[in-house]
């Protein structure tokens, strides 16, 4: 089966990480610290810190922002259910906000009519969860002006948008966001097997991120209870978890990053000719082409099946061998956010989900297998 995405690995990928195992240090070692500011480089963020899982990312962004019981979160409607799971493991409340019908990305009219009505029943939320579908930025710059007016904190789910650029900054560069969260699962623009990273330009934050993502525990002995005690000391300042990231995983990191302008250039054009292969198409919605400023680093490449048949669709291009997916089910939709509340259903959201629809889109498909994956879709929708 041709899959809607695959990991891009080569020699230097193996090579590195087989160097790391040679090494004294499979974890805690040097190459976390090399890999974060490789990512800090490329960005132009502050600081980072490598973790586990974007999920992880995400728990620790909440935890560092102070989120906890009582609290109020929003979280855009459309994503993985980690996006506002995050919330919940530091006790808050969700909310969730409605989305572009067309693009998935939160519907900033909706957001400031909620903030409104919330600021006068004095129920504004601590943090907006903003997440980056398919690898195209949500309105940062409206997000950040709200945030402003409202006092709340922004958290970018950048899961999908390593190198996506918004009026010309590049995701992570912490111009519009208080956190962006980026995700290295094998589907990514990088990988390192499982893995993510949070980035700020605080540095209050950054102390906080990374001391709760090692067992809430510091050796700086400026910020020891016991400031005289040996070298083998630490103490523990707060409850943290054990969200570190392997050096072994960081060198597969730092391999890829060599390569994520290579990566991106290779996305992009490859959704540059879906728009080619595609234009003619009469059952489907395109997603939106990049325009000077705005680019998508193209995790996704979503179309929208028209009149109903985005199941139908879904069912034959698998059984075609054509990988295909879905991206996402509503979070509210879950079982577990249902117990919780009866969300209502928001009418962006239910249409995005409707039709939405994932095609193969990685660096190395072949230009053939893409032919064949549009061909194939337009013989399926085309009215």
């Amino acid at each position: 089966m041709i899959p809607y995405s695959t990991q891009s690995i080569d020699a230097t990928d193996y090579d590195a990480v087989l160097e790391t195992l040679s090494s004294p240090f499979l974890t805690c070692g040097p190459k976390v610290s090399e890999f974060e500011d490789a990512v800090c480089a490329f960005t132009s963020a502050a600081y980072a810190v490598a973790v586990n899982s974007c999920t992880s990312a995400l728990h620790l962004a909440m935890r560092a922002l102070g989120v906890s019981a009582g609290d109020i979160v929003y979280v855009s409607a459309v994503s993985f259910a980690a996006s506002a799971n995050c919330a919940r493991m530091c006790g808050a409340d969700v909310e969730f906000v409605d989305v572009d019908p067309h693009s998935g990305l939160m519907d900033m009219d909706s957001l400031e009519q909620m903030l409104s009505e919330a600021s006068d029943s004095g129920r504004l939320p601590k943090a907006v969860v903003a997440v980056d579908l398919s690898g195209r930025c949500v309105d940062l710059k409206r997000l950040k002006e709200l945030s402003l007016r409202f006092g709340f904190k922004v958290v970018e789910d950048a899961a999908h948008s390593l190198g996506a650029t918004f009026d010309g900054s590049l995701t992570g560069s912490g111009k519009y966001a208080d956190i962006t969260v980026f995700s290295f699962h094998p589907v990514k623009i990088i990988t390192t097997a499982e893995g993510g990273m949070a980035l700020t330009n605080d540095d209050e934050l950054a102390l906080r991120l990374r001391e709760l993502s090692s067992h809430g525990i510091t050796h700086d002995r400026e910020r020891m209870t016991n400031k005289n005690m040996p070298a083998y000391y630490y103490e523990m300042l707060d409850l943290g978890y054990n969200y570190r990231m392997p050096d072994l995983l960081a060198a597969l990191g730092i391999s890829q990053m060599r390569r994520v302008n290579v990566f991106l250039q290779a996305r992009r054009q490859k959704a540059k000719m879906y728009e080619e292969l595609l234009k003619d198409a009469t059952g489907i919605e395109l997603p939106e082409p990049d325009r000077e400023g705005f680019e998508s680093s193209w995790h996704l490449y979503q179309v929208w099946v028209k009149n109903g048949k985005r199941d139908a669709v879904y069912q034959a291009m698998r059984e075609k061998k054509i990988g295909v997916q879905v991206h996402y089910l509503p979070i509210y939709r879950h079982p577990y956010y249902q117990k919780l509340k009866n969300y209502p259903p928001l009418p962006g959201a239910e249409r995005f989900f409707a039709g939405t629809l994932s095609i193969p889109l990685f660096p190395t498909l072949s230009h053939l297998n893409q032919q064949l994956a549009a061909a194939t879709l337009m013989s399926l929708t085309d009215e």
